[in-house]
């Protein structure tokens, strides 16, 4: 399904938005070394219910999962990339998290992630994040009304081809708005002039994400988190945006 929201449901989505970038720059700034994936749980179960909110991963029990996922945050760490399901584990200097954070309020959804590292950073840290965050501003620059989806999809593959990294196809962005993950998928790679015409109301989850030397995946035994098949770091960003006009309007940025 691809839905295309009223002005009312496009703010509702601008105040969904404004609580995920909330959330996660709250958690990203509280995250140090020693602090457990299970507390940054805890600090997002507490932030949602604080807000009148729901979590949209607690219940979430799609077909590539191992039942219902049980928690209210994605925590991946080095290898972990997608899905990263919160277990006991302490964080140590160098890791590089990756917060993969949805929430609705009001009926309409929002989705952002956010990679970054605890201590001190790497080159190659540095490099994976930097290189996510350039590819997600140029699929956000390249959303508009009339552009195509595979505009988007090429837009960021090309930013993650220069810098040297493969691309899975096998996840990627997607559709969003009164449910989390909705038509149409937008691949991290594609052709420009392909693919569904942007039109406003239509809101977007876009997400580049890397792998530091390869495109496999391989999961966990918790059957959710997702990890490079050769134990390489890895890298994600994310934003929610929404199709206005006359461009986008990105909802989930941090607060300031």
């Amino acid at each position: 399904m691809i839905e295309i929201l009223t002005p009312l449901k496009v703010e509702r989505a601008r105040h969904t938005g404004a609580l995920v970038g909330s959330i996660l720059a709250n958690i990203r700034a509280r995250a140090e070394v020693g602090t457990n994936l299970l507390e940054i749980n805890s600090w997002a179960q507490a932030m949602i219910v604080a807000a009148g909110a729901e979590s949209c991963y607690v219940d979430y029990a799609p077909s590539f999962g191992r039942g219902p996922f049980g928690h209210y945050i994605c925590t991946a760490v080095n290898d972990a990339v997608l899905h990263g399901l919160p277990h006991d584990y302490a964080l140590m200097d160098g890791d590089l998290v990756t917060l993969d954070f949805a929430v609705a309020l009001n009926g309409v959804a929002a989705d952002s992630a956010v990679s970054f590292v605890v201590g001190q950073a790497s080159v190659e840290s540095r490099e994976l994040i930097e290189t996510t965050e350039h590819a997600l501003a140029a699929g956000i620059a390249a959303a508009r009304p009339g552009a195509r989806i595979g505009d988007l999809s090429y837009a960021i593959g090309t930013v993650l081809s220069d810098a040297g990294y493969e691309i899975n196809t096998e996840f990627g962005g997607h559709g969003i708005g009164s449910t989390m993950h909705q038509d149409p998928h937008v691949s991290n790679t594609g052709r420009p002039g392909r693919g569904f015409k942007l039109r406003p109301g239509l809101l977007l989850a876009l997400e580049p994400w890397i792998m530091a030397d390869t495109a496999k995946l391989v999961t966990d035994p918790d059957g959710w988190t997702l990890r490079s098949a050769t134990g390489c770091c890895t890298a994600h960003s994310e934003h929610t945006i929404a199709i206005t006009d006359d461009g986008c309007e990105v909802l989930t940025l941090p607060p300031g």
